[in-house]
């Protein structure tokens, strides 16, 4: 059943439920027609025996009706005297009584209706009244043969027989037409989205003009398609950056290893050029660690060890890694959180991440640099502002992009990851990062991650 095309399996249930609902209809047609006839046909017996009875209390006799009561061939009476014999009767009745003993005493005591088989001088099955006539203490059976019955129940057996199938076969063709008619933007669909490959993902699949269950699943696969788009374009985009942030320190520790290497160096001129390759091998290192968060986060497998940690501690520890870049009396560094904040994150990552926005503020912003922790609606927002040039009010929307770099005061020779690396490790705490420049001057970045009684 499965691989029998969706156009023809519709069209067989809708072929097997028109069958049932014709059958059914067909069947009840059929029934109520035979239970109008037999009503007819025992009306017209009743008006029938009401006449005759009229007649024979007069005195009349059966055989004189002359078909004006009773037609001939198709319609019979008898009169059955009070000893149980056959008084008078119509052709071809003759006086073979028509009623058994026990329908002729129920007869007696009121009217009784008898089917037959076939009657005397009929090879037909008839429909029996035996009625009471009390005047004569006799009994009068008028009767008429079912066989009009059977031939009207017959046509109309056999019209279903013949018209019933070919309705069935012109709604089986017009089942196969609608479903093929509302397949058809289907297969459209499908025909453009065979051809639709890396390089052409701009192409869109066509849309049906009904505003229907079709054209709204054609609006989400195109609305998949752009996603799928944009998300390959970032991926190129990722691809291409990121060769081209490795190509600058490959390039360099090349030079230094060539140079080294291309004539006689003293021992200063070697330790300088090994320390200089070193620290791009270090460049080379940070680079794909955070290309390697980056891409554990974009697959949604950055690793979390979440615990309870004190937002203070946090900050302290931070601020104490980086004291050393920065002096007191020049470069301070301050905290100011109370011990009371606890936030549910992985410390490890967390303290990266504001290492990352520490580090760009001691190389872009002069000044005091403070880190801050406050509450807002259960979650922690962890601050970290400088008194530097700020962010061009340009750069704000894409500040966390990836090999995205500010020009101007914030500008460097960074791979433009740290903020991305941010931004991704707020995400997996289900957070976010945000930044702004402050009014009085300087930039304020800051993460927002959920409180520890919001998470649990």
């Amino acid at each position: 059943m499965s691989r029998i095309p969706l156009a023809l399996r519709l069209t067989l249930v809708f072929t097997l439920v028109i069958a049932a609902v014709l059958a059914g209809a067909g069947w009840l047609v059929y029934s109520r027609v035979a239970s109008d006839l037999s009503g007819q046909l025992d009306q017209e017996l009743r008006s029938r025996a009401q006449d005759v009875s009229a007649l024979v209390r007069r005195h009349g006799s059966l055989a004189t009706t002359r078909g004006r009561l009773v037609e001939q061939g198709e319609s019979f009476a008898e009169l059955i005297g009070p000893d149980g014999q056959v008084v008078g009767a119509t052709r071809p009745i003759g006086r073979q009584r028509l009623v058994t003993g026990a329908e002729l005493a129920v007869a007696r005591r009121g009217p009784v209706f008898v089917n037959r088989s076939s009657v005397p001088g009929l090879d037909e099955p008839a429909r029996l009244l035996a009625v009471p006539i009390a005047s004569e203490h006799s009994v009068l059976v008028v009767g008429a043969t079912r066989e009009n019955r059977a031939e009207t129940l017959n046509s109309l057996r056999d019209a279903f027989f013949v018209g019933g199938p070919l309705a069935l076969l012109l709604a089986a063709l017009a089942g196969y037409g609608l479903a093929r008619a509302a397949l058809r933007p289907i297969e459209a669909m499908r025909r453009r989205a065979a051809a639709i490959s890396a390089s052409s993902l701009d192409e869109r699949l066509p849309l049906p003009p009904a505003r229907d269950e079709v054209r709204r699943l054609g609006e989400t696969l195109n609305a998949m398609l752009a996603r799928i788009e944009d998300g390959l374009a970032r991926e190129r985009r990722f691809v291409a950056d990121a060769s081209h942030e490795l190509r600058t320190p490959l390039a360099l520790l090349k030079a230094e290893l060539e140079l080294a290497l291309r004539r006689p160096r003293t021992e200063a001129e070697l330790a300088a050029a090994v320390r200089s390759a070193a620290a791009e091998a270090d460049r080379l290192a940070r680079l794909a660690d955070d290309l390697l968060v980056l891409a554990r986060s974009d697959q949604g497998r950055l690793a979390l060890q979440l615990s309870p940690v004190s937002a203070r501690d946090v900050l302290t520890t931070v601020a104490d890694r980086f004291s050393p870049a920065a002096p007191d009396g020049r470069r301070a560094l301050e905290v100011d959180a109370s011990r009371a904040l606890t936030v549910v994150a992985d410390r490890p990552l967390l303290e990266q991440a504001l290492g990352n926005l520490v580090a760009n503020a001691l190389c872009y912003a002069p000044g005091t640099i403070r880190l801050t922790a406050g509450e807002r609606n259960g979650d922690v927002e962890l601050h970290v502002v400088d008194s530097g040039g700020g962010f061009p009010p340009d750069f704000l929307p894409r500040a966390f992009d990836r090999f995205s770099r500010a020009d101007g005061s914030r500008s460097g020779d960074g791979a433009g990851l740290g903020l991305a690396i941010v931004s991704a490790i707020a995400v997996a705490h289900g957070g976010q990062a945000s930044a702004a420049n402050r009014a009085n001057g300087g930039a304020d970045v800051w993460l927002l991650i959920p409180g520890a009684e919001r998470v649990g």
